[in-house]
């Protein structure tokens, strides 16, 4: 990240995490909290190893990812992650030779530490605890929806069935009504998902 996206990213969470300084302490200023929580965020180094890089204790670690953890959910999530220009990504799409397509689908494991309750719900197919993000994606890779917290064990058709996406791509609200006739056939705004994905309307696999 270079250190102009670093300074805006600082300014569009300091809303968030202003603080005031105590009579028994000076609080961290938001660019060192942004910068601990990016770099916790961006490696698999252990909280010690991060408490090392800047300084800090290791609770402070903590408290400071979670912090900007929050601002980034209150302040960007919604900003950030979002439809946009449905037409501009069905060109995309289309000039990669599918047409009428408004995104496609997927979902990732995050590696997490085994809970002490109903561990067992969070381990993978592959054998490691995880956290399902279920993403979908515009014709450049960018999120325009995410689906996040369910555990490692629940298959993606699951994930998928009880988000909202689902919802509303089933009551076809989510994308406008841009349908196309290709032969004899009218086709909708569809996505593309991995054979995981029920076969809809409205989604290819």
């Amino acid at each position: 990240m270079c250190k102009g996206t670093f300074l805006e990213l600082c300014e569009l969470l300091s809303p968030a995490l202003k603080h005031q300084d105590t009579r028994m302490r000076a609080v961290l200023t938001i660019q060192k909290r942004v910068a601990i929580a990016l770099w916790k965020l961006a490696t698999p180094d252990s909280y010690r190893s991060v408490t090392n890089q800047f300084g800090v204790g290791k609770s402070t670690v903590g408290v400071a990812v979670m912090q900007v953890a929050h601002a980034i959910i209150d302040l960007l999530l919604s900003k950030v992650v979002t439809l946009g220009d449905v037409q501009v990504s069905i060109d995309g799409f289309s000039a990669m030779g599918f047409p009428n397509c408004g995104g496609a689908i997927d979902g990732t494991h995050i590696p997490i530490l085994g809970p002490s309750h109903q561990g067992s719900q969070y381990i993978n197919r592959k054998g490691y605890f995880s956290m399902v993000l279920q993403a979908l994606v515009d014709h450049k890779g960018r999120f325009t929806n995410i689906n996040v917290g369910w555990p490692g064990k629940v298959h993606d058709a699951r994930v998928f069935r009880n988000s909202g996406l689902f919802r509303r791509l089933q009551e076809g609200i989510y994308f406008s009504d841009c349908k196309i006739t290709l032969g004899d056939v009218e086709m909708p705004v569809v996505i593309l998902g991995d054979p995981a994905y029920p076969l809809m309307p409205w989604l290819m696999k």
